[in-house]
């Protein structure tokens, strides 16, 4: 963009120490993570109120539409991800931004309902993003933390974009169907500036790689190896993450619906103000783990991390029926369970799974093979509220499936806890019997 700038940045980062280095590049990527998330939620602020399609309120027709464009996305991302080479990052994440942003200009300029296949249309190329910018990132010594900041921005920006929609609405006067297009345009010049400095971002060094192992593209057949290698517990891994997408997304997508029917008052700003203190809690948490340099501790305490976020959504939900906590007290907690246990996912919890086995590969695959069958489960739990349990509101509907995510999720962590702690042991005595028989 500007390469007398782009030289001075580069050979600053270059010299840079670990703290600054990681300072800038998690800050980039939450900044350009944080722009994209407007092209994708801000229209979850709107409540379309009274407006029905075939018998299901217009609103969820929208949330499955946009959820079901994104689920084939990360299908699609299992080989795009996990084959992307590094230059393409960039013009990537652009184009998959342009594409949503048409998007929600044709969904606003189309009469409903037929304006629906447009939250399809957004959703497809969004759900590529995450995996591009995370590219950025990944097989660094300070993964961790720059991972977490990655992270923290959709929690974040939960909340944000949701306010920025409803500042959008307020100040310039465009309908809910306007909103999100308008809501897209603020944050266009944000974004590419963000991602111009997070494009000039250097590639992990060698010792870096000596630390986490290389990472590159994995073609079909590195693919299969690795899912052969550890089938057991990446099932019981994707089931429980399955399990945390679904009740995430239902949360971020519902919100204003389930603060209605607690009672409280709703601000646009109490969108923004519930989510950083979760967000601040999240990142110290799980950016902390970088102090642990034993790759196979670390996926240990990973485990261990993902399951106190899953027992905290069933405490503060039971705490919070017998009235012993406030409405908003219990939706933070329920927040910072919900993302304790789901930010791992998609930061760390798969990088240092591929450092403890020393596996050349890439971060993202592992990432879209979950998230794939992830945002299944968030088109299933929608589908299933409006055909199977319509009589419950949204409130009621939450606290059912809160309990279901925190004692199911708990067994299959726990057991994937088993699983990886006896397979390191197995392949580590493996490598002893070779280095003896040399």
């Amino acid at each position: 963009m500007f390469p007398v700038l782009d030289q001075r940045i580069r050979n600053w980062l270059a010299r840079a120490n670990a703290f600054y280095f990681a300072l800038y590049a998690a800050s980039a990527a939450f900044c350009v993570y944080t722009c994209v998330y407007a092209y994708r939620k801000a229209f979850a602020v709107a409540t379309f109120d009274g407006l029905q399609f075939g018998g299901v309120d217009y609103k969820v027709w929208l949330v499955v539409f946009q959820v079901a464009g994104y689920a084939l996305s990360k299908f699609i991302g299992i080989k795009v991800i996990a084959e992307l080479q590094a230059h393409q990052r960039k013009r990537g994440i652009l184009l998959m931004a342009a594409l949503a942003g048409l998007s929600w200009l044709l969904f606003a300029a189309t009469p409903a309902p037929y304006n629906l296949i447009f939250l399809f249309t957004n959703g497809l190329p969004l759900g590529m993003v995450w995996g591009m910018v995370f590219g950025y990132l990944e097989g660094r010594r300070t993964t961790e933390a720059l991972g977490a900041g990655l992270s923290v921005s959709f929690i974040f920006s939960a909340g944000f974009v949701k306010t920025a929609g409803a500042w959008c609405m307020q100040t310039f006067g465009c309908s809910e169907y306007w909103m999100p297009f308008v809501t897209a345009l603020v944050f266009t010049l944000p974004l590419c500036g963000f991602l111009w400095l997070l494009n000039l971002l250097p590639p992990p060094s060698a010792e870096d790689e000596a630390e986490r192992t290389a990472r590159k593209p994995m073609n079909a057949k590195a693919r299969k190896k690795f899912m052969t290698r550890f089938a057991p517990g990446l099932v019981l891994l994707i089931i429980a993450y399955l399990l945390l997408t679904a009740f995430r997304d239902f949360r971020d997508n519902f919100t204003p619906e389930i603060w209605r029917v607690t009672g409280a008052t709703v601000k646009a700003e109490i969108f923004t103000l519930t989510e950083i203190p979760i967000a601040i809690i999240v990142l110290v948490a799980i950016g902390s783990l970088m102090l642990i340099k034993n790759n196979q501790l670390a996926l240990k305490v990973n485990h261990l991390i993902i399951i106190a976020g899953l027992l905290l959504i069933g405490g503060s939900t039971f705490l919070f029926q017998l009235s012993l906590i406030t409405a908003t007290l219990w939706m933070i907690l329920v927040g910072l369970g919900l993302y304790l246990a789901y930010v791992p996912f998609n930061s760390i919890f798969f990088e240092r799974l591929l450092a403890a086995f020393k596996y050349v590969g890439t971060v993202g695959f592992v990432m879209y093979l979950a998230d794939s069958f992830g945002y299944l489960g968030s088109v299933g739990i929608l589908l299933f509220k409006e055909f199977g349990f319509k009589s419950l509101n949204w409130l009621q509907f939450f606290i059912t499936t809160g309990y279901i995510v925190s004692l199911a999720g708990s067994v299959l962590i726990a057991l994937s806890l088993a699983y990886f702690h006896f397979k390191y042991q197995r392949w580590r005595k493996g490598i002893r019997s070779r280095l003896m028989f040399f």
